[in-house]
């Protein structure tokens, strides 16, 4: 029942009428009902201007309530205030114990104000539920583990047992099924959807099914735990629940209950909807996450430089730190290109595109790419680098490159190199006896000109020896005691006439070793570095060795 701030009643349901016959719209308050009711709502509403107030828990505050008799009944009343106001009293009629009055239809005793609190209280653990669920689902982005978690709590919370089935490609669905104090099981499942009603429409994403609908009987075995006491025989309630997912659903939630166990109803069949949207909206998540992950590992995986070892009785290796901690690749690259036969060149390369992180790398990969197209060419140095240079000039999108091409052949107890630089630091020969060279060879820079020039250098490498490539990450990375002076060429040749003898494993490792400790945990570019050896012993050559044990 509504009355004004005067007094005057607004409206009123027939259950108010029950109690107050003369009650009608446009009467005044006082002439209809008692005086304790009368003298509350002047006090609330406009009489001494109270404004109701609620406790910290959000129960209504006691002085809200307002009780006393009417006829025969005793009667609480609570008040929800409206504008100007107006105030609308919600009449609760205190049945005697065990009884309902006879004069009041039973469906006019609601509840106390100890059971409207019991309401609250049962509503906050249904949304405490809710929350915990989201944030626990949330904090693993694994599909199994998010399903394992839904199919745990669905048990636990809303049934006797729980049984998640995943979309699947038509003829076998991912099934995750447990009871609410049982081991969760996750197995690959061929099944027909149509074998238990409301299934298949639900794996489509269509409404639930009411639970009154599916005849327990129909459950068919893949659907029953095994921790489920008694089988199909002992399901007295099922209820099926979409899974709704981002655009697309993501699987089914099916609940079972033991026949001792009462029947789901509406409002339960409902909280379970909640329930499955949330799970549906993390496992949703889980899976993008999952797609993405693996669709980056695909591309990232032709991005990563290549394992080396010894190839055609040449020794190779290679080291590569991106700029980026937590990134795997970056502009710098090196390939490898292993000749078919001993008597043919093997093909090394090590480059730097103009960029960092992830997007250079990209870069990196097409030049890769395009490098590995005109490997064919790889015996005259000057056509092939003309030829990417070309490429490169036609391409918009790609920046310039800077690189150094190697081509190698077993010549004897050693090995023979020819070295062209195209805009890259000349690469350091390592000589046995402790001297370090340069290599003869310079060239311009790949992608910015039409008229490109190179200069071949040709070096032998006696049994021991070593050549190495390295990007400029290396001589320009900043360090020492402030931080801001370059590593330079010097300090890696030093290190290099220190690693006379080594095999290159060892000096791309300690290159490696000295150039992070230089640098520290400050900012640096990619670094990249690749060693060409020539072993001491002198095995056959075969193609593809094995790496050369140090």
């Amino acid at each position: 029942m509504t009355a004004d701030a005067s007094g005057i009643v607004l409206s009123h349901n027939a259950q108010a009428a029950v109690l107050l016959p003369r009650v009608a719209a446009g009467v005044v308050l006082g002439e209809i009902a008692p005086a304790w009711l009368t003298e509350a709502h002047m006090r609330l509403g406009g009489g001494a201007g109270e404004e109701l107030s609620a406790r910290a828990d959000g129960a209504p505050d006691p002085s809200a309530w307002a009780e006393g008799r009417i006829d025969a009944y005793w009667v609480k009343a609570l008040a929800a205030p409206g504008v100007d106001g107006a105030v609308t009293w919600w009449l609760v009629v205190e049945s005697t114990p065990g009884s309902t009055p006879a004069s009041v239809p039973a469906s006019t005793t609601a509840s106390t104000p100890v059971s409207a609190a019991g309401e609250l209280a049962h509503e906050r653990a249904r949304a405490g539920l809710l929350q915990e669920l989201s944030s626990d689902l949330l904090t693993s982005l694994d599909v199994d583990r998010c399903t394992a978690m839904t199919a745990r709590r669905a048990a636990r919370d809303l049934a006797d047992a729980a049984v998640v089935v995943g979309t699947g490609d038509g003829r076998t669905f991912p099934v995750t099924r447990c009871t609410a104090d049982g081991p969760v099981v996750q197995e690959r499942v061929a099944l027909d959807p149509g074998q238990l009603p409301g299934l298949a429409e639900a794996l489509q994403g269509l409404p639930a099914v009411s639970s009154r609908w599916i005849d327990p009987r129909e459950v068919p075995s893949w659907a029953v735990p095994e921790g489920f006491t008694g089988g199909v025989a002992d399901i007295g309630s099922v209820a099926v629940v979409p899974l709704p997912g981002h655009g697309v659903p993501t699987g089914c939630l099916i609940l079972l209950r033991r026949r001792r166990q009462t029947e789901f109803t509406p409002a339960e069949e409902s909280f379970a909807q909640l329930f499955a949207a949330r799970a549906g909206a993390a496992l949703s998540v889980a899976r993008s996450h999952t797609r993405q992950a693996h669709s980056t590992d695909v591309l990232i995986r032709d991005l990563l430089p290549p394992s080396l070892g010894r190839v055609n009785g040449i020794c190779f290796s290679g080291g590569y730190r991106a700029s980026v901690a937590d990134e795997l690749v970056g502009g710098d690259f090196y390939d490898l290109y292993p000749a078919d036969t001993p008597e043919a060149e093997t093909v090394a390369v090590l480059g730097d595109v103009c960029g960092k992180g992830l997007e250079a790398a990209v870069v990196a990969g097409r030049v890769r790419h395009a490098l590995q197209a005109l490997i064919p060419f790889a015996a005259d140095h000057t056509r092939l680098l003309t030829l990417l240079n070309g490429a490169l000039l036609s391409s918009y999108r790609t920046p310039f490159v800077t690189l150094v091409l190697v081509t190698a052949v077993r010549q004897d107890a050693g090995v023979r190199l020819r070295i062209s630089s195209a805009g890259h630091p000349a690469p350091l020969i390592v000589r046995v006896t402790g001297q370090v060279e340069e290599a003869p060879t310079d060239g311009t820079l790949i992608g910015v000109f039409a008229d490109i020039a190179f200069r071949t250098a040709e070096v032998a490498l006696q049994p021991g020896e070593t050549c190495l490539l390295y990007s400029d990450g290396i001589t320009e990375a900043r360090g020492g005691p402030l931080n801001d002076v370059m590593f330079s060429e010097d300090r890696l040749r030093a290190v290099l006439a220190q690693c006379a003898g080594m095999p290159p494993e060892a000096i791309t490792e300690r290159v490696q070793m000295v150039i992070a400790q230089w640098v520290g945990e400050g900012p640096h570019d990619d670094m990249a570095v690749l060693a060409i050896g020539a072993p001491r012993d002198t095995c056959p050559t075969t193609v593809n060795e094995p790496p050369m044990e140090r």
